[in-house]
């Protein structure tokens, strides 16, 4: 952390603190296992809090330590300040101050660094350099208040910028809306010359597409049923590795009005298995959200956590809070936890591990979500089931077959380079991870899958679920819309299979979920009345088809959500997959409200309530198995 010899400043801060004799010596004997610098070390484990921290490293540097970052930031020159963008101010941890008589007084969270001076040279020509120390806090509070217009335009525009074509922010291009309407107009004219076979035409088209969906995600899971037998990753690779060889990993933690969880949060992040203080871990806040800070403070995690204060502008979405915090990421590599995630303790050793096996194409690895209150009720069981065989093997014959996948709300690991290059998340996407995933094809990089699980909470209201899957569906069909924009061109940057594999997948999940229950209307008319107004609809080929896809297509949809109980153990979900049919309707009913907000509220974030679960999380398979 500090560019020179630091031995002072450690026995500075051993004083300073009032630490044990155990204190230190187990201090000593991480930062022996773990490398790194012993006074970060300390602070990370708990032991000082950063008042302490760089009142020590005042005492040991000769320098004075300023607070009150506001005054500070008033007293500024603006001269020197716009010599400097808010990404040099960030990666080198200095701003410029004032200029004294030829001498550059910098404030600086990381004094005596070659690399400081040498740019201090090159932008303010001068040597001379005066250091005035400022916790790292106070330095970033203001470099966000001094760049704040250009930081909140860049966390909202970013992706737009750099290439507009695949951004969200427009809902329906020229192009797309002249060819609907021209689809809609022709269709209309086939309905006024011939009711029969428009009509029969619309309903083939829905039996095939709806089969060859289902078929589709069962070859993606015989596929992906592969990683059962070849993990990616496993124990011995992740005991291989030298703590001190490890990277530093930064973690971004997005919450809004959630201070009942922030406890559990810092507690539960404290048992990755990871060296805390190679852990660059950041709680993201909005502007206006006292009440977490608050409960943030009062829980007071170890130095090696940030507070991030989101400014408060538009679209107030999770993508541009996750676009503001990858300003201030530090680590080589990054993930994403909600506030109520329980990751597997080697996760991230386990992505460091992937990212060093795969070559220079991979820009992430997304590891598996499940749930830790299954046995809830009803729904709890039916979410649970589809996310294991989403996340166990659809998403891994994705990987297996290399096409498009798109990621998961959380628990997805980032190059954080190349996740920079691609423009981060778009803020306009309300499934902005699945998007990104697609815009990483897109740019030719890959995704792979990560062998390891995060369990959060599923959804245990039925009201609360409609407002998150009305959001998730809501996002692929924007994203479907951003990259059918130029299917040419795409299909030459990807390739064909992945192209039709992208319009299954990401437009066929919304489509068949906005198709089913027309198609069941009509099955359910004849069952019920037997009559014979809806036969000339399906002539025989058609009619094949149909109870094809009646009988297999469900059946199939079945058989997916059953198979989904066996990697896991979790038997006792198996008779609920019968209801499979069931899970659809309710996708439906979403599918239409997505619809909707499409047209009228495109940009709204549906906000998704956490906490709201009876049971306790668990940390361990075992637990999860008797759950179930």
């Amino acid at each position: 952390m500090f560019g020179y010899d630091t031995k002072s400043f450690g026995d500075e801060l051993i004083a300073v603190a009032g630490l044990s004799d155990e204190q230190v010596e187990h201090a000593r004997e991480v930062w022996r296992e773990t490398g790194g610098e012993f006074g970060w070390v300390i602070a990370s484990l708990g032991y000082v809090s950063r008042p302490q921290l760089y009142a020590a490293l005042a005492e040991a540097s000769g320098l004075p330590l300023a607070g009150d970052p506001e005054r500070l930031r008033q007293h500024m020159d603006p001269r020197l300040v716009v010599k400097m963008t808010y990404e040099q101010v960030i990666e080198h941890q200095f701003m410029p101050f004032q200029l004294q008589e030829g001498v550059l007084v910098i404030l600086t969270a990381h004094p005596g660094r070659a690399e400081t001076y040498e740019l201090c040279q090159e932008r303010f020509g001068t040597s001379e350099i005066a250091e005035l120390l400022v916790t790292d806090l106070d330095l970033t509070m203001i470099a966000a208040r001094t760049f704040r217009d250009d930081m909140v335009d860049m966390a909202v525009l970013s992706n737009h910028r750099r290439n507009p074509e695949q951004s969200a922010s427009r809902v329906f291009t020229n192009e797309q809306i002249v060819f609907v309407a021209g689809i809609i107009l022709a269709f209309l004219v086939w309905l006024y010359l011939d009711v029969r076979w428009s009509l029969t035409f619309v309903i083939a088209v829905l039996q095939v597409f709806f089969l060859t969906s289902v078929v589709f995600k069962t070859v993606l899971m015989l596929a992906g049923a592969r990683h059962e037998i070849e993990p990616p990753v496993d124990a011995h690779d992740v005991a291989a590795l030298h703590d001190t060889e490890l990277p530093i990993y930064s973690v971004l933690v997005p919450v809004y009005r959630e201070p009942e969880v922030v406890g559990n949060l810092i507690a539960g992040l404290k048992k990755i298995d990871y060296p805390q203080h190679k852990l660059d871990i950041m709680l993201l806040l909005e502007e206006d959200d006292v009440v977490t800070l608050e409960a943030a403070k009062a829980a007071r995690p170890s130095a090696n956590w940030r507070f991030i204060i989101v400014p408060n502008a538009q679209p107030r979405t999770k993508p541009k809070a996750c676009n503001y915090g990858l300003f201030f990421a530090r680590g080589e590599y990054l993930t994403i936890y909600d506030a109520e995630d329980i990751p597997d303790p080697t996760q991230l050793k386990s992505a460091v591990v992937a990212f060093r096996r795969a070559g220079p194409g991979f820009v992430c690895f997304q590891a598996a979500l499940n749930y830790f209150n299954a046995a809830e009720n009803l729904l709890t069981r039916l979410f649970t089931l589809e996310y294991s065989y989403w996340f166990d093997y659809i998403l891994p014959g994705l990987d297996r077959l290399h096409l498009p996948i798109p990621l998961g709300g959380t628990s997805n690991h980032f190059d954080v380079s190349k996740l920079r290059s691609l423009g981060g998340w778009d803020p306009f996407n309300t499934t902005e991870d699945a998007d990104l995933g697609i815009r990483a094809s897109a740019e030719g990089y890959r995704v792979g899958i990560l062998n390891s699980t995060t369990f959060e909470e599923a959804n245990a209201d039925f009201g609360n679920w409609i407002r998150q899957r009305s959001r998730w569906i809501k996002g692929y069909m924007q994203t479907w819309l951003v990259y059918t924009r130029h299917p040419i061109s795409l299909i030459r940057t990807i390739g064909l299979r992945k192209y039709l594999a992208f319009n299954f997948f990401v437009g066929g999940t919304a489509l068949t979920a906005l198709a089913a229950p027309p198609l069941w209307g009509i099955f359910l008319l004849w069952l019920c009345t037997r009559t014979r107004l809806v036969e000339p609809l399906f002539p025989d080929v058609v009619l094949y088809v149909a109870i094809v896809n009646l009988l297999v297509g469900n059946f199939l949809g079945v058989y997916l959500s059953m198979i989904a109980v066996f990697r896991r153990g979790t038997f006792p979900l198996l008779p609920y997959a019968l209801l499979n049919p069931v899970y659809w309707l309710m996708q439906s009913i979403a599918a239409y409200k997505a619809l909707g907000q499409l047209f009228t509220k495109p940009f709204f974030w549906e906000k998704t309530q956490h906490g709201i679960s009876r049971l306790a999380p668990f940390r361990r398979k075992s637990e999860a198995v008797r759950a179930a």
